[in-house]
């Protein structure tokens, strides 16, 4: 324990041109006596630290010496960084995570600590659910690339059921919401999200994105997703459920769904908050006579449309479709002689 702390005590004196045995204690969360007696050690052990008394006075490193414990490149840190975020600093984080966080921050030279804490604010994360996480990122990187080095990008995205357009953004962070990334950038229209899974292209503009004055990125998502969020309740439907669809609809809806209590044919009352009915209709034709839809009528509406189209559809025999021609035989392995 004291070897940890003497190396602690060093990578504080080198973030600062002075540090008074006061300040070494808060920091060490040490007694006052204690800070002192390791200043001490580290002087008697050849570190190159003296004190000087008076006002204004406390312990130095002679010629601000350095010592870098890291042997970590630029773009290894930026990723370490990337991956712990500012979670890594909150209260609520394994105390022993913040702590080698800040002793790696402290022990990075000065060129390589800026980008290191652009890294750590370029994240935030989310445990709440919206929907399926993305399981190919492939501008991922380019993304966070330009976060961290503030560059401004000329995005290609595409929504669902619309064509990809292109935009000029200025990135500001990655947030994850269960799983599922999103870019938090400036725009001609303000801060918005992009879901990176639609991010079909990144491409830098040479201009450098602009940071507005004081951006913290937590308070930003917190804001950015209460809007989203509200617009996902913005209709509630109501209706009923079979006995034993209950995982369905919570792994479906999430919070958003409320189950009452069952009926004697087992039946059970549900709620379903969703952005229209229309939207909770399709999400539920998959589930068929499983969840009967009372009220609004527009949701009834919408799955007997979904219903007659899906009937349209599949009534008729399927047309035929040439078959594929088979794929060739893989090479048999051969041993070398």
């Amino acid at each position: 324990m004291r070897a940890d702390r003497l190396v602690a005590a060093l990578l504080f004196l080198q973030t600062r041109p002075r540090v008074t045995a006061a300040e070494l204690a808060a920091e060490l969360d040490v007694s006052e006596r204690t800070a002192r007696r390791d200043l001490e050690a580290l002087a008697s052990a050849g570190v190159p630290v003296y004190s000087q008394a008076g006002k204004g006075g406390g312990w130095s490193l002679v010629g601000g010496a350095r010592t870098d414990l890291t042997g970590l490149t630029a773009p290894e840190i930026r990723a370490l960084f990337l991956l712990t975020g500012p979670d890594a600093t909150a209260t609520n984080t394994n105390p022993q995570t913040r702590t080698a966080l800040r002793k790696l921050v402290r022990a990075l030279p000065a060129p390589l600590r800026e980008g290191a804490e652009a890294a750590a604010r370029a994240g935030t994360s989310d445990g709440t659910d919206w929907t399926g996480a993305d399981t190919e990122e492939p501008r991922l990187a380019a993304l966070q690339r330009a976060v961290v080095e503030e560059r401004e990008l000329r995005i290609g995205y595409a929504r669902p059921g619309r064509a990809p357009s292109e935009r000029t953004v200025h990135p500001l962070g990655i947030a994850t919401k269960s799983g599922t990334r999103y870019l938090v950038a400036g725009t001609d229209s303000g801060l918005r999200t992009f879901r990176v899974g639609r991010v079909t292209s990144a491409t830098e503009t040479g201009a450098p994105a602009v940071r507005p004055e004081g951006f913290d990125l937590p308070t930003a998502w917190r804001a950015l997703a209460a809007r989203m969020e509200d617009r996902m309740v913005a209709a509630t439907v109501r209706g009923r459920a079979a006995p034993g669809t209950e995982p369905l609809l919570e792994g479906l809806f999430g919070t958003r769904i409320r189950h009452g209590e069952p009926a004697p044919d087992g039946w059970t009352p549900v709620e379903i908050d969703g952005p229209s009915p229309e939207a909770v209709a399709a999400r539920l034709a998959g589930l068929g006579a499983r969840v009967e839809l009372l009220a609004p009528p527009e949701a009834r509406t919408a799955l007997a449309r979904i219903g007659a189209e899906l009937t349209a559809l599949y009534t008729e025999p399927a047309p035929d479709i040439p078959e594929a021609p088979p794929r060739a035989p893989a090479p048999a392995a051969t041993r070398p002689g």
